[in-house]
């Protein structure tokens, strides 16, 4: 991670591992009375976030300040992007303030790889770019299953819903195949086109989602991202009936398998309630380990 963190597939295993293992050591501080240390203190990390977001924009900055850095959160309602600015001039901007770390969020494609290349000097952190990647919520992921897990390797994982505009399914399928785990794509067939399998080693696409479940250890649902389709690829009244994981699907998967989002969660759409809030979830679970994962990340990033 010479220069911040752009993408997953660009990593390799031992660096994956190496950020995880960190993210074990401040999983307890999570739970800890005083949560604040001073490993980054005197540095400062900007949130430019150019998307809605509450779950990666708040814990990027709630990791910041318990590693003692300052975080300040930009969005483009609240910049002068709202006024016609351009992205190169809103990063000329903030290079000339010389912050120590920017993180980025934006609904074009390559748009942090594109600030990185503009502020040389400055690490970059992709929180999400497009339909490209979402880099921590992958390692996020990874570090939620082992709190289940003992291993990533030999496990069958399904990531169900709209495949084609997720980032998360592609960070999270590029994560997976580096330590050798199944990774099975569902979803309508105009969200999880067949060509998705060439993206890394030991993934295929079904359109099955009873085939995609059948002895699986990871279940991954994704919302339907209708803000990326430019017109609606599947009729949403027949979604939740071939596709929203119910209770009565958790029989066709393993014993004990999980059930994860990365969200925000539309219930009664992709997810039933029952499902949700059942002990099969690690939802929530994926929300805190979201802060111990953008700690280590942004130590690494900083340090």
């Amino acid at each position: 991670m010479p220069n911040g963190l752009l993408d997953i597939e660009s990593l390799s295993r031992t660096e994956i591992e190496a950020l995880l293992e960190r993210a074990r050591y401040f999983q307890p501080w999570q739970r800890d009375k005083d949560k604040r240390q001073d490993l980054l203190k005197g540095r400062l990390m900007v949130n430019l976030f150019y998307e809605a977001s509450t779950r990666t924009r708040i814990s990027f900055e709630i990791a910041a300040k318990r590693l003692g850095a300052d975080a300040i959160s930009i969005t483009s309602s609240g910049s002068s992007v709202s006024k016609g600015e351009t992205l190169l001039d809103t990063v000329n901007t903030l290079g000339a303030m010389r912050p120590d770390a920017i993180v980025m969020r934006h609904s074009a494609s390559g748009a942090p790889h594109f600030l990185a290349k503009q502020l040389v000097e400055i690490p970059i952190i992709n929180a999400g770019d497009g339909q490209h990647e979402h880099p921590t919520q992958a390692l996020l992921d990874a570090l939620t299953i082992l709190d289940k897990r003992p291993t990533l390797e030999g496990l069958r994982v399904a990531i169900i819903g709209d495949v084609l505009h997720s980032r998360v399914a592609r960070s999270n399928v590029h994560l997976l195949s580096k330590f050798g785990a199944d990774v099975v794509l569902c979803g309508p067939a105009p969200l999880a086109p067949k060509e998705l399998a060439s993206i890394a080693a030991g993934v295929s696409v079904t359109h099955d989602m009873k085939e995609a479940l059948r002895e699986t250890d990871i279940i991954m649902m994704l919302r339907v991202q209708l803000e990326r389709q430019n017109e609606v690829s599947f009729p949403q009244v027949d979604y939740y009936r071939f596709y929203g994981l119910r209770l009565e699907h958790l029989g066709l998967a393993k014993q004990g398998a999980i059930v994860m989002h990365p969200g925000p969660m539309n219930r009664g759409k992709e997810i039933s309630t029952e499902v949700a809030d059942s002990s099969h979830s690690v939802i929530l679970s994926q929300v805190e380990n979201g802060i111990a994962i953008r700690m280590a990340v942004l130590e690494k990033v900083l340090s």
